[in-house]
């Protein structure tokens, strides 16, 4: 009985993780639409779905209240709960309250399966409950491919581009990257039947490159660079040390290389050097942050159409973004710049004590948290991929800061 209750539980999690992802059903209840297809489709099927998971996750947190009572009071990340605190107290200020309301409550549950993520499993679970997740998602992204093409390929951006199923071919690539790193990881870590794990970093590799979303080709060649860095980490001082310099001094070569022929690289790379319009849109965002800087205009506040804030970006730009495509930007116009300073310090403090315990572990599986946490602030700086609701991102975040700040994490295997 007890092992059917475990394995009902990985099947929520597993499941849960599938939604926060986005995979799937936002694709299909659009009927396969495009990025510039205006469609009206019925989302309360998604809002029970996310309701029912909120419910579930809360339940097994108060059955399990001792250690998540441990969890909050042991890791102290206040930086982390005060940002949180400061989502839901936007509403006082928000340009639009009724918005700020359901998104804070989207954000704080998102936020709580993290925490119940974090709390549950050891490091080594949560990478291989990630590994279901993503193995289900590329399986189901091939056959929607082959078998479904109206819904896994995207054809209004020129060519046809894999999106497998995620509604835009973007999102895919995004979550290859995640997938790619987590089977790196445990094929790398693996004695027994590591063919498995190479096979889903493969395939999870080809379906980047189908996508064709360049940003996240780009993060995942850093985010392996990383994996590799973050072991110097663990080498005595006396070689640590040069080694670290070495790797800093070739990496500001590289920048200034970067800075000084960046339109070289972006034609490379199929791009333009204005980021597809994202550094004509950043400073009409700048524009309106500095209307309202320190607090900004409340969680999800800002982006309201033409009858928003929104509408100046909208009228300068000429095109209707959503979002800044810029996730630090997206964090100053909801919250200002006090939720962006909670975040970086907060952040850092999380980066810091990864680094640390790195060192004090010996296996490859206690990267991922840094690698999740550089991930998301390379991720965000060409997209709005900081602190969003019902997001994968978020929530690993959440778990990845929370998992880094208990002692018990390493000796849990």
């Amino acid at each position: 009985m007890r092992k059917l209750l475990i394995f009902a539980e990985q099947g929520f999690t597993v499941t849960a993780l599938l939604m926060y992802s986005g995979a799937i059903f936002v694709l299909i209840l659009s009927g396969g639409a495009g990025q510039d297809d205006i469609v009206e489709y019925d989302t309360s099927l998604i809002r029970i779905i996310f309701f029912f998971f909120y419910a579930i996750t809360f339940l097994l947190l108060v059955l399990r209240w001792k250690k998540t009572l441990y969890l909050f009071v042991f890791s102290k990340d206040i930086l982390l709960y005060s940002l949180i605190l400061l989502v839901i107290v936007s509403i006082t200020w928000s340009f639009e309250p009724s918005t700020t309301f359901k998104n804070s409550f989207t954000l704080l549950n998102s936020s709580l399966f993290g925490v119940y993520f974090a709390s549950r499993y050891s490091l080594k679970q949560q990478l291989h409950l990630l590994a279901w997740t993503f193995g289900i998602i590329i399986v189901l992204s091939l056959i929607f491919a082959v078998a479904l093409p109206k819904y896994g390929i995207q054809n209004d951006i020129g060519s046809p581009k894999l999106r497998g199923v995620f509604p835009h071919k973007n999102g895919l690539g995004a979550k290859m990257v995640a997938s790619s790193t987590i089977f790196f990881i445990l094929g790398y870590q693996a004695k027994r039947r590591s063919w498995i794990y190479w096979v889903g970093f493969s395939l999870s590799i080809l379906l980047l490159l189908l996508s064709f979303s360049t940003s996240s080709l780009v993060n995942l060649l850093s985010i392996i660079f990383a994996f590799f860095a973050f072991q110097i980490w663990r080498w005595s001082y006396k070689v640590m040390i040069p080694t670290l310099i070495l790797v800093a001094t070739i990496s500001q070569i590289l920048y200034f290389w970067l800075s000084n022929d960046a339109d070289i690289l972006f034609t490379s790379l199929g791009k333009d050097s204005t980021l597809t319009g994202r550094t004509e849109l950043w400073p009409l965002v700048m524009d309106m942050i500095w209307k309202h800087p320190w607090l900004g205009y409340g969680y999800g506040g800002f982006w309201q159409g033409w009858d928003g804030e929104s509408a100046y970006i909208w009228r300068g730009s000429g095109w209707m973004p959503n979002h800044p495509h810029n996730g630090y930007l997206a964090l100053c116009l909801d919250l200002g710049f006090l939720g962006l300073a909670l975040f970086f310090l907060g952040f850092c403090r999380s980066y810091l004590k990864g680094f640390s315990w790195v060192r004090s572990s010996k296996t490859a599986l206690n990267i991922w948290p840094l690698l999740h946490m550089t991930y998301i602030a390379l991720a965000s700086l060409t997209e709005s991929a900081l602190v969003e609701s019902n997001s994968l991102n978020w929530m690993l975040y959440v778990a990845a800061c929370l998992s880094v700040r208990t002692t018990d994490g390493i000796k849990r295997k």
